[in-house]
Order: C-alpha cells, then structure tokens, then sequence
C-alpha cells in the first residue's frame, strides 16, 4: 500500500515546471499554496522523527483534491520540516530552532508565494508544542486580511473534532498520529513497537498548565503518551479527511475576505478573489 504522502504529483508545487505553474497562476481561478509547517522530534520508538510532516503533507494533499472539487486551485509547496522543539529536549532527535527564526523564515517563505502570484497562503501546522504554534501565527501577523491563513488543530473550533484522545491532550505518538501515519505513509510505522507500547495517560495540555516544559518532566520516558497499539489505518484516514476539511476552512474563509476588497488579486492578476 502505498502512503498518500507519495501521491498526487500534480498538486504538489515543486514537482512542476516552470510552464506549468505560469498556467495555473495565469487561471481563472484563485490560486492557494498549502505550506507543511512540522518538525524534526521523537515520536515513540514506533514513529518516524518527521511525523508531524509526514501528517502535514497528507491532509494538505487531501485539502487540495477539496478546494480543486470548490472551483480553487491549492497547491503543495515545499514543507518547513524544522520547528520549536524545545518539549522534546533530551532525546536523540530533537532538533530545535528558535522561535524568532523560525517566524522570520515562514514570513520570508509566505512573501515569496504572494510575490509569485499566489493569492493565499496557508501554514498547516500540525506540530503542537504551544512556543511553534505562536511562531508560526506570528508569521503571518500584520498581512492584509485574507492574505494567508494558519490551520492548526490547536484551536478548539478544529480540535474538537479529533477524537477523544486528541481531546485529552494524551496525543503525542498514541493513538491519534499513529493512525495518521498509518493512513498516510503506512511503511513509516513501527507496527509491532506500536502495539507492544502500554497506554499511558498522560496529558500534555494538563502538564503544561502545571508548569511542566519537557516530555522528560511529564514522565514521558519514551517520548510517547495515549494508546499507539489502538491506532488503525482507518482511523486515520478519517482524522486526515477532518484534517483535510480544516485546510480548506482555512483557505476558503481567507478567500473570502480578499472579495470586500476594491481590488481583488487574483492569480495573475486575472481574478478578483
């Protein structure tokens, strides 16, 4: 089986030539680049380091194959495949940038997509660490309304759809991401690590309200909490399909606020929202 990270070349920016972007900027419909936003970090033993991107690029897909059915060309740029990963310290893998240059790097990145000719831009982020999630918003601060966008699960009107683990905050490498990538890149998890793995409930969001700052702190000796061996491949692909719905929530809404404007920019210049 093969994982939906390696699908879906046409939507995928990088794979294109010069050519055939120039006929999807010059289009008649507005056109959207869907940047991954992850991280290098354990997951488990069960998980690769570049989960976070690896579910990034799935659900991103996903949303393009939506907004495509909408009448709105997305496409897949190129992940940012480093973040905050300061939670992870101690662990072989936890590669961790700061938060300052990390916003600046994704406001140059998302710049350089308007300047191209896209119309929107949005940020999917589903690398969770609070520090990531509030550089990767302050990149876009200060942008024109409906200019770009950030999709993170994060927010509670997207995380109450993800299931009750997720809800728990007991969701670093457990049940949730394990059945993500078992659904997206499925030769990337560690099956029989995963289900060998014991429960734990352990809760991120209540061990950052106590003041805890690292996985080691909150007894997370594996890099893991909630329940990998309950993970499925079809579980996942739902969460992906929520995942996706976010995306292009995102994108959809940003479009929409480039119509009040008095002089819309479309792709190329050619559409007005």
């Amino acid at each position: 089986m093969q994982g939906e990270v390696e699908d879906g070349a046409e939507l995928r920016l990088a794979r294109l030539t010069t050519e055939a972007l120039d006929r999807v900027l010059k289009g008649k419909a507005p056109c959207a680049a869907l940047v991954p936003v992850g991280s290098v970090e354990p997951h488990g033993p069960h998980l690769p380091l570049g989960t976070d991107t690896v579910i990034g690029e799935a659900a991103a897909l996903r949303a393009a194959r939506r907004l495509r059915s909408a009448g709105v060309e997305a496409l897949l740029a190129p992940s940012v495949g480093y973040g905050v990963t300061d939670f992870a310290a101690g662990f072989a893998g936890a590669l961790s940038v700061p938060a300052a240059a990390l916003s600046a790097f994704l406001r140059a990145v998302v710049e350089a997509h308007l300047a191209a000719g896209f119309v929107h831009v949005c940020l999917v982020n589903n690398h969770l660490e609070p520090a990531h999630d509030a550089a990767v918003r302050g990149a876009i601060a200060g942008l024109p309304e409906g200019r770009a966008s950030v999709a993170c699960p994060l927010t509670r009107r997207w995380g109450r759809t993800l299931g009750d683990e997720f809800r728990s905050g007991a969701c670093h490498a457990g049940r949730y991401e394990t059945s993500l990538v078992l659904a997206a890149a499925p030769e990337e998890v560690r099956r029989d690590l995963a289900r060998a793995l014991p429960d734990l409930d352990i809760s991120l969001s209540v061990g950052i309200k106590a003041g805890k700052h690292t996985f080691q702190a909150m007894g997370m000796d594996a890099a893991y909490t909630g329940a990998p061996g309950a993970a499925s491949a079809e579980e996942g692909a739902a969460l992906l399909d929520r995942l996706a719905e976010m995306i292009a929530t995102e994108v959809s809404e940003g479009l929409a606020a480039l119509k009040t404007l008095a002089n819309g920019e479309g792709c190329g210049g050619a559409h007005s929202g």
